[in-house]
């Protein structure tokens, strides 16, 4: 990955490639996985709310029992589908050094990042004129 380069444009990239190639076998626009692209978008670009000076220690184990109960949720989403499909577990594979950085960001990283996927499909379409 180029110096500089914000790892969020090759995940979309790929993830705008694999769309088109899903909809050109199927000859089916899909509307509902273009939606969750989008919104995974959003959700991967949002910027963590600074968090109030004066959090006790009780209010701190809550926030990261919620946290880590989100990550239990990804991981038995993720193992689920590598397990009963071996082509998932292909993909995610061969294509982790795209989407790991992403999902691994830290705040101050996300920032320098935010907003970059509607802008890389916008420079994408402005390309093709």
């Amino acid at each position: 990955m180029a110096e500089g380069s914000k790892p969020d444009v090759p995940l979309f990239q790929l993830l705008t490639e694999l769309l088109q190639q899903v909809e050109s076998m199927s000859n089916q626009e899909e509307v509902e996985l273009r939606a969750k692209i989008e919104a995974l978008g959003l959700e991967v670009t949002k910027v963590p709310e600074q968090a109030p000076k004066h959090l006790d220690e009780l209010e701190i184990a809550a926030e990261l029992d919620k946290l880590s109960s989100r990550l239990d949720n990804v991981d038995k989403m993720i193992s689920s589908a590598m397990a009963s499909d071996p082509e998932v577990k292909s993909l995610l594979s061969s294509t982790a050094d795209i989407w790991m950085p992403v999902i691994t960001a830290s705040a101050d990283e996300r920032r320098g990042f935010a907003g970059t996927s509607s802008e890389g499909s916008r420079e994408e379409e402005n390309s093709k004129q």
